[in-house]
């Protein structure tokens, strides 16, 4: 019912500017899955309302009471509040296109409400681990999110022989002996970063995971190929040449 208030976490995906003083924002909840909201009165002229609008960047993490309807597409907040402020994230500009990228990523999977908290604590701890992240972890991080964001969308990479099989298939995500019959495939040292990622379990052993510029960009290039195979109507990603540029020596 729509009269019903439900408090609940979110991550803000976007926001885009509606009318003279509103927003609609796209934000993936811990209860629903990803949502669409309109946020009224944030965009005024006044230094109140400006403030506002600071609390729906995109990776904001806010608590929100809102108005939900299960019949609807766009949903009402009542009130919102910080969940968790950032040290870092907003002021840092290479932390920040790390979490653009990120957040075009989770929108360019997302495609339907339904709820997943796994996923939401997921994009939860991974959002406080960068806030946190020294140099080389950030550097790399982008690389750990995208390949154990897969996990939450039935097509993560096998590994099972991946020690022995020097090919990666991406139209298998399965590590093989041989050249698969298509063009979709890495190898070499990109195979090998790849398989050494997918053993970190936490951000912080990153560290141990070095990467040049070129071969970070290569496995970028690889890992958007992977989802564009898997997901459909991928296209490609507007953040990566950015975040590609960031990283440059």
């Amino acid at each position: 019912m729509s009269n019903v208030l439900h408090k609940t976490k979110a991550v803000i995906l976007r926001s885009v500017k509606y009318g003279e003083t509103s927003l609609i924002v796209s934000a993936y909840t811990e209860l629903y899955g990803l949502q669409s909201y309109i946020v009224q009165g944030v965009r005024t002229s006044s230094k109140k309302g400006t403030g506002k609008a600071n609390y729906f960047q995109p990776g904001s993490m806010l608590e929100l009471i809102v108005y939900h309807h299960d019949l609807k597409n766009l949903q009402r907040i009542k009130e919102f509040k910080w969940s968790y402020l950032y040290e870092q994230l907003f002021a840092d500009v290479i932390k920040n296109t790390v979490l653009l990228y990120m957040m075009e990523l989770l929108q360019k999977c997302v495609k339907q409400p339904e709820n997943n908290p796994d996923l939401f604590y997921f994009i939860e701890e991974a959002l406080m681990q960068l806030d946190h992240a020294n140099e080389k972890v950030t550097a790399n991080f982008p690389l750990y999110f995208a390949l154990h964001l897969t996990n939450f969308f039935g097509f993560q990479i096998n590994v099972d022989d991946a020690e022995i099989n020097p090919v990666l298939d991406l139209q298998e995500g399965s590590f093989t002996a041989t050249h698969p019959q298509h063009v979709y495939y890495a190898e070499g040292k990109t195979a090998e970063l790849i398989r050494e990622l997918l053993k970190a379990m936490q951000p912080h052993e990153l560290v141990e995971i070095p990467m040049n510029y070129l071969q970070r960009r290569q496995v970028l290039e690889v890992l958007e190929t992977y989802y564009a195979l898997h997901i459909s109507e991928f296209g490609k990603l507007k953040t990566l040449p950015v975040l590609q540029q960031i990283f440059e020596p």
